[in-house]
């Protein structure tokens, strides 16, 4: 699927959710966003809008919200029939935003295209979890930010780190 001119709807703009909009942006997308409040940096590029549009105009819906009372199974079978038909879900937020049988009804209806999700309500996921069984959903361990380069980055982090403290140039010091 080409993203160019899709609409992307992020729920939540945080930190994390302002970082995917630049990149979404980048890549030719509208970026419509729901959040509590408003960022004004962002507001440059991204156009806020309600809980029900970013259901109803988005192609693609990215989570990035805390799991509360007010979060929990917020893509429910509501949520989903105000959804664009072919709709991908992506989450690397928190398991609990999703209610996995609402998720797997709709993608067993064609409502939703296919999901890719970093987190599950269980984790680490049960071998019996029947969403294992699904060509469109694509299911990392809660690690989607681990790629090779990542932990090589990381383990270079540490090595300096050791190295700085070994010569008395302590850095990256937590007080």
């Amino acid at each position: 699927m080409e993203l160019v001119g899709k609409t992307i709807g992020i729920m939540g703009l945080g930190k994390i959710g302002l970082a995917a909009a630049k990149i979404y942006k980048a890549m030719g997308m509208e970026v419509i966003a729901y959040n509590r409040s408003e960022n004004e940096e962002a507001k440059a590029f991204v156009k806020y809008v309600t809980k029900d549009e970013i259901f109803e105009k988005s192609d693609i819906i990215d989570l990035h919200l805390p799991l509360n009372d007010q979060t929990k199974d917020i893509i429910n079978e509501d949520s989903i029939s105000k959804m664009k038909d072919g709709v991908i879900i992506i989450n690397t937020a928190r398991g609990g935003l999703i209610d996995e049988d609402a998720l797997m009804a709709g993608l067993d209806s064609g409502k939703i295209y296919g999901a890719a999700l970093d987190v599950n309500k269980t984790e680490p996921i049960n071998d019996d979890n029947p969403m294992l069984a699904y060509d469109n959903i694509i299911i990392t361990p809660n690690m989607a930010w681990g790629p090779v380069e990542t932990r090589q980055r990381l383990l270079e982090i540490a090595i300096d780190n050791i190295r700085a403290f070994q010569a008395g140039k302590a850095k990256n010091v937590v007080n």
